[in-house]
């Protein structure tokens, strides 16, 4: 109306009349909803209890006013994190994993083929050099949550990259000693700390990848140490030949190199299950608050004790084959057998795992079980072999021991994501390490102890699969390890990425008879 409008602009007072659209679900002083369409008036008085805002002076004589209109809400743009991409990119970690396991695991093994030179040259006995890979392992395995502690913190991919330097200068150096304690310092000290940095975060990082296929993915990782083996060994022993054991460190110290370019190539991965902001104390980084969870607690103790018999057949599988009378051909055939079984059952195992057909710690609880019933048929088959027979009963039992413990290890590590979630994975990968580092190193010299106590190693192996059968029972007691009593409705659990196996709140299911809650038990 033009003549309204400039009789009230005469009066010094200007007065605009605005239709807003109201907002759905606003309710309040702030936004209420005019009762004449919505209208909202600049220059009205805020009425009691609404929220009035002045805005900039037009002018002289204008005065302007904003009055019933709240500040839109912003709503968050930023993309929530997706779950594991179960592929991709994941497939070029897991080739990095399996890098990172040969060139850590299978070298490992395949140093003790340089003792004997070391050993003539030092002037030293064969224990004492024995020490050298001895502490290099026990290093490795030892400080291995220092290395999930500072891939928590900084992230996997400079970690395992400062890990390969490490490791490769320790060989280097080593190629320069003079004394054993020259050893002791660069294989043992300075490599062993190296390959504590590159293991459990690279592992980790791999589950972190993976959700359906994971225990495949992890399996598949694991096989780098057998296949490492079987070509480091010849390799190792042909430098060995060529160049004397200096040459052959110093040639290894440039293949472990190899270890950074692998660092590399874990690629940081953002997940839903993700801790909002990095541990803030050395402690909370390594992850022992781990330790308060009742599933956790139980999976740590039944792998510490099957940890002491489960490496023992790799120490005394050979020495038992020999008191049994085969020949070296013989004894080394047993483990190659073993071996063959231990790498092809990893692969088996998990796809069997991912399959969704039994939980995982079910599956873990059969496999442990059959671990240790596997030794225990080492120690007590009878041999029927001679140094210019086979041993076909003892070539069985290997046989049965190697495909056994093949499909129990990925599933020790594939399992974990379930138990602490994505989150901790990679500090609970360290400290699961750790753990059966103190069985393999406390396993092996009881099983000397008492070989040296008997005459032979059946006792020692009789004691061992009394530990792994100990470590499965333990394992009972993990969340869906046993069957249930009656079929019941499944319970509402967390994505996997979040660990489905962490205790849920209990879920009350509405009946069909209506607002009736009843909930769903389990025997």
């Amino acid at each position: 109306n033009l003549p309204a409008w400039n009789a009230q602009r005469k009066s010094g007072r200007t007065h605009f009349a605005l239709s807003l659209p109201s907002t759905p679900g606003e309710v309040g002083p702030g936004s209420r909803a005019h009762a004449r369409g919505d209208v909202l008036t600049l220059g009205e008085q805020p009425e009691a209890g609404s929220q009035g805002r002045q805005l900039p002076s037009g002018g002289p004589g204008v005065e302007t006013s904003f009055t019933g209109v709240s500040p839109p809400q912003q709503t968050a743009m930023t993309p929530k994190p997706a779950g594991p991409p179960d592929g991709g990119w994941g497939w070029v970690v897991a080739a990095a994993a399996f890098a990172v396991n040969g060139f850590s695991y299978g070298l490992l093994r395949s140093l003790g083929l340089a003792l004997p030179d070391l050993a003539e040259h030092f002037e030293r006995s064969a224990q004492d050099t024995a020490w050298v890979s001895a502490l290099a392992l026990a290093v490795q395995q030892a400080a291995s949550p220092v290395g999930s502690a500072l891939s928590t913190r900084w992230g996997a991919r400079p970690v395992v990259m400062v890990g390969g330097v490490l490791t490769s200068l320790g060989l280097v150096f080593s190629a320069f000693a003079r004394s054993l304690l020259h050893l002791y310092l660069g294989l043992g000290l300075l490599a062993g700390s190296g390959w504590a940095l590159v293991f459990a975060p690279a592992l980790g990082t791999l589950s972190r990848y993976f959700s359906r296929r994971r225990v495949l993915a992890v399996g598949l990782a694991l096989t780098g140490n057998g296949a490492s083996s079987l070509l480091l060994a010849p390799a190792l022993q042909f430098l060995l030949d060529t160049f004397g054991w200096r040459g052959a460190l110093l040639l290894l110290g440039a293949v472990t190199l190899h270890l950074t370019p692998c660092g590399a190539l874990l690629r940081p991965l953002a997940l839903s299950g993700d801790p909002l902001a990095p541990p803030r104390t050395p402690l909370a980084a390594l992850g022992l608050g781990l330790f308060r969870r009742r599933a956790f607690s139980i999976f740590a103790l039944g792998t510490a004790l099957i940890g002491g018999g489960y490496f023992v057949p790799y120490v005394h599988l050979g020495p038992h084959a020999l008191d049994q009378g085969m020949g070296g051909y013989g004894a080394a055939l047993v483990v190659a057998v073993a071996a063959v079984g231990d790498a092809s059952a990893r692969l088996v195992s998990g796809w069997l795992a991912d399959q969704g057909w039994v939980p995982l710690p079910r599956l873990l609880v059969v496999f442990g079980s059959l671990t240790g019933l596997g030794v225990l048929a080492v120690g007590l088959v009878p041999t029927e072999g001679t140094e210019e027979g086979w041993g076909a009963p003892l070539l069985a039992a290997a046989g049965a021991y190697g495909l056994s413990a093949g499909s129990y290890a990925p599933l020790v590590f594939g399992v974990l994501p379930g138990l602490v979630g994505i989150g901790g994975v990679v500090q609970a990968t360290g400290l699961v390490m750790m753990l059966m580092s103190l069985g393999g190193l406390l396993g092996p010299p009881l099983s000397g102890f008492l070989r040296d106590k008997t005459g032979d190693f059946s006792a020692s192996f009789l004691v061992c699969s009394s530990f792994i059968l100990s470590g499965s029972f333990i394992y009972m007691g993990l969340p869906r390890a046993l069957p249930t009593c009656r079929p019941v409705s499944p319970p509402a659990t967390p994505p996997p990425e979040r660990g489905e196996l962490l205790p849920v709140p209990q879920v009350s299911l509405l009946s069909a008879g209506g607002a009736a809650a009843t909930r769903d038990t389990t025997c």
